[in-house]
C-alpha cells in the first residue's frame, strides 16, 4: 500500500488516521503542495483529480479520503468506522459530510491562495474567511455531538466512528488558524480524547517524514 500524501493536508490525516486505526501498514509517498509535485504529470497519470491523498491498493489508485477510508472499511471491517444500523450509519455519515462538504471545500488551500492572489486578501482577510466556515460548520456539528455522543469521548454513542476520524484534521486546521472555540466544548472535549489514542496521535501531521 502506498499512500501519496502530504503532511498538512487534513484529507491526508483523515487516511493516515483510518489507516491507523485498522493496523495496516502504509508506504507514505509525500507529494509537496508548495512545488506543485502533486500536479506533476507523473502524479496525474495515477490520479488524474491532481489532489492529495490518493491511495494506491489492490492494484489500483482511489481518490478522495473518504471514498478510501470507506473502501478500507469495507475491505477491513474491524475495528468498524460505521455502525451496524441504518439510521446510525446515517447519523454519522452526516456528522462525518458536515467537515468533508460543508468545512473542509470552502476553506481548502486552492480556495485560500485563491483568496489571496485573485482577490487580493491579506493574511488577516484569509484568517478571517476560514474562521468564519469553521465556526459555521462547528455550530450544527456541537449539537450534534451533544445529541448523539454518550459520555463525551466520540462523535456518535461511546465507540470509534467515521465522524471521529474526519473531526480530529478538522480541529487541528481550526487550532492553526486560531478560530475561537470556546462556543464547541463537546467537539473540543471528543477531540482532546481521541488526540491522545495512538492511532490518532501517530497520524499528526508534525510526526509525518515530509513534516516541516
Amino acid at each position: 500500500m502506498k499512500l501519496y500524501t502530504f503532511f498538512r493536508s487534513s484529507a491526508a490525516f483523515r487516511v493516515r488516521i483510518a489507516l491507523n486505526v485498522k493496523g495496516l501498514q502504509y508506504e507514505s509517498v509525500p507529494k509537496h503542495f508548495a512545488r506543485n509535485e502533486h500536479r506533476a504529470a507523473d502524479y496525474l497519470e495515477l490520479n488524474p483529480q491532481g489532489l492529495i491523498p490518493a491511495l494506491a491498493i489492490d492494484g489500483v489508485v482511489l481518490a478522495q479520503s473518504l471514498a478510501i477510508i470507506e473502501y478500507l472499511n469495507d475491505r477491513h471491517p474491524e475495528p468498524p468506522l460505521l455502525p451496524a444500523d441504518p439510521l446510525d450509519r446515517a447519523r454519522v455519515r452526516s456528522m462525518a459530510l458536515a467537515i468533508a462538504c460543508e468545512i473542509h471545500p470552502l476553506n481548502n488551500l486552492r480556495v485560500l491562495n485563491y483568496l489571496r492572489s485573485e482577490l487580493k486578501q491579506d493574511d488577516e482577510g484569509v484568517g478571517t474567511w476560514y474562521r468564519h466556515w469553521v465556526s459555521e460548520g462547528f455550530r450544527g456539528l456541537e449539537q450534534q455531538a451533544r445529541e448523539f455522543s454518550a459520555a463525551g469521548s466520540y462523535c456518535f454513542g461511546d465507540a470509534l466512528s467515521l465522524a471521529d476520524v474526519l473531526l480530529v484534521p478538522q480541529m487541528f486546521n481550526a487550532r492553526r488558524f486560531k478560530t475561537d472555540l470556546t462556543p464547541f466544548p463537546t467537539l473540543v472535549g471528543i477531540s482532546t480524547h481521541l488526540e491522545s489514542l495512538p492511532a490518532f496521535a501517530a497520524a499528526r501531521p508534525e510526526v509525518q517524514p515530509d513534516a516541516q
